[in-house]
């Protein structure tokens, strides 16, 4: 009997990577919300934004969504992702 492992892994390519650093206050900050898409999503999304400008006093939200569900997000959201003070990154099966 032969087993196949199969790497689950998007892409060929391979990119080194470090948490990014954790900002001191969420107040007036801008937090980006990235969805795949999926229908549940929106409403968690919905409700995490209430709670962020109730309990943290969020200045704005922006949301986005991937072109692909499985995949990694497409370079134009990350580009933009670099304008924003918080990224959430969430499915919705």
């Amino acid at each position: 009997m032969t087993i196949e492992v199969l790497d689950p892994s998007y892409g060929d390519e391979t990119r080194e990577f470090s948490l990014a650093g954790r900002p001191a206050s969420l107040a007036d900050a801008t937090v980006g919300f990235v969805s795949n898409g999926k229908q549940g999503t929106g409403r968690f999304f919905d409700a995490l934004e209430r709670e962020l400008i109730d309990s943290f006093g969020i200045g704005s939200v922006v949301r986005e969504v991937k072109t692909n569900y499985s995949a990694p997000a497409d370079p134009e959201i990350m580009d933009r992702a670099k304008e924003w003070n918080a990224l959430v990154s969430g499915i919705g099966d």
